[in-house]
């Protein structure tokens, strides 16, 4: 079996820095780059985009609500169509600072309180995928499985790849646990990657409200943002690596 490894990154602002992006991406093959929103300058950006294309990663647009002080982790009340004019701006920022490198911004992946929305929203999930097939109709949207950020990209006709997260805990909604809730995190490389091997096995996710789920995915998220990032990455990836499954961005898979 193939799958993608992706991450956050490019999450530092100014001469902030959030977590090790050099480390990460050695680990995965896809990179999810803020930009401008919750996290980001036009610096970051750069700096990060720079790295990922000198080590073969794939990258992406990350955007967020505009929420700095919060992380992007807190939803900003806004109409649909707003934040569809939102998530172009971010996108457009990112792309043209990767024109300077040079790399291509290959899919969106919304951040935080703003991806979370989009799944459980269907109109949020409409305008961003709107946004993203009226800026570049090769651009796919990276989403998390069994959304409705995946129907809306799909009935809008934009490439839509599915991934899962090693690191999080998921409601049987198949959204995700919400952050700060009992078994919202995972923060065992070891819990992780077993979670990670019995799904790839059965297609089935456990969930913390009642049986497995099914869902699909090409890929696997790693938090780039929390302390043991880099040592959840290694870990799941070798284990991964050791039941025989190999490491491709998505796109390849």
């Amino acid at each position: 079996m193939r799958i993608d490894l992706n991450a956050d990154l490019g999450e530092g602002f100014g001469p902030w820095r959030m977590g090790d992006d050099a480390a990460m991406l050695d680990l995965v093959n896809s990179a999810n780059i803020a930009c401008g929103g919750h996290a980001s300058d036009p610096e970051t950006m750069y700096t990060a985009l720079k790295l990922a294309a000198a080590k073969g990663v794939a990258v992406g647009a990350h955007p967020g609500f505009n929420d700095r002080e919060g992380f992007g982790r807190r939803v900003i009340p806004m109409p649909a169509e707003e934040i569809g004019r939102m998530v172009a701006a971010q996108i457009g920022a990112l792309m043209a600072v990767a024109r300077l490198v040079p790399v291509t911004v290959r899919y969106v992946k919304p951040h935080g309180a703003l991806g979370n929305l989009a799944a459980r929203d269907i109109d949020v999930a409409r305008a961003i995928a709107a946004a993203v097939r009226q800026i570049d109709d090769r651009l796919a949207i990276l989403a998390i499985s069994g959304t409705c950020t995946e129907t809306a990209a799909r009935a809008a006709g934009v490439p839509v790849y599915s991934e899962i997260f090693a690191d999080r805990g998921y409601l049987s909604s198949g959204q995700l646990v919400p952050r700060g809730q009992p078994g919202a995190m995972i923060e065992d490389a070891g819990a992780a990657a077993d979670r990670l091997i019995s799904f790839l096995r059965t297609g089935l996710m456990p969930v913390i409200d009642g049986a497995p789920i099914k869902l699909a995915a090409q890929s696997i998220c790693v938090h780039g943002d929390s302390p043991g990032a880099v040592a959840m990455a290694r870990g799941v990836r070798a284990r991964l690596e050791a039941e025989g499954v190999t490491f491709a961005a998505f796109g390849e898979v």
